[in-house]
């Protein structure tokens, strides 16, 4: 097998990550997988529900983060993987797992990816997403309540009490990490056109 391009993705909650990916995924289809850092959120099933829902999950330690590295390392080499699965309404993850097949460019995404090292040294492009915080935190409201089942409340509550504290210590700086800095995600065409010719003179030189 040929070797895999592995692109990070990185930016705060609600930067436009998830915009940005899908419309490189549609232009690549089956050439392409997502890994995401939150499929790697610890299993906590030893904590109550409302204990496991008081965690701080924007800190560095809330991810299985070896685990995603074995699994990109794995692909990698051409070998399928079991990639966990979190379920955000329980605050857990489930006990199934998720058959992984090797492909020709793995997408890693997260806002703690270009925190660590082990992970940043297995990229071969850095992307962060720069996007204001205003937009960031209504995007995250509107996801959260819509998707997670969350409360208004219990949304901005985790965003003054963690997320921003979070983002501030440890997502901003690890933006010098980035190759490439893209100010609003997938919104803006001109980086999304850049970085997939980027992906295509990558993959004919692989």
């Amino acid at each position: 097998m040929k070797s895999t391009i592995v692109i990070g993705i990185a930016g705060g909650t609600g930067s436009g990550k998830t915009t940005l990916i899908k419309r490189i995924k549609k232009e690549f289809n089956d050439e392409i997988i997502i890994m995401s850092h939150d499929f790697y959120y610890r299993e906590n099933s030893h904590l109550p529900f409302e204990e496991r829902k008081k965690l701080n999950y924007d800190h560095p330690n809330s991810f299985e983060t070896c685990l995603m590295v074995e699994h990109i390392k794995q692909l990698k080499e051409g070998k399928s993987i079991a990639r966990p699965v979190y379920d955000f309404v329980s605050y857990n993850r489930k006990p199934e797992t998720v058959r992984v097949d090797p492909t020709k460019v793995i997408i890693v995404e997260g806002i703690l990816i270009f925190e660590n090292k082990e992970l940043l040294d297995l990229f071969d492009i850095k992307v962060f997403i720069d996007t204001d915080p205003d937009v960031r935190i209504i995007r995250r409201i509107l996801r959260d309540v819509r998707e997670r089942g969350r409360s208004l409340d219990s949304v901005i509550n985790q965003y003054l009490t963690t997320v921003k504290l979070m983002h501030d210590e440890f997502v901003e700086p690890s933006k010098k990490n980035a190759d490439i800095i893209i100010p609003e995600g997938g919104y803006n065409s001109v980086a999304l056109q850049m970085l997939s010719d980027r992906i295509k003179a990558l993959l004919k030189t692989n």
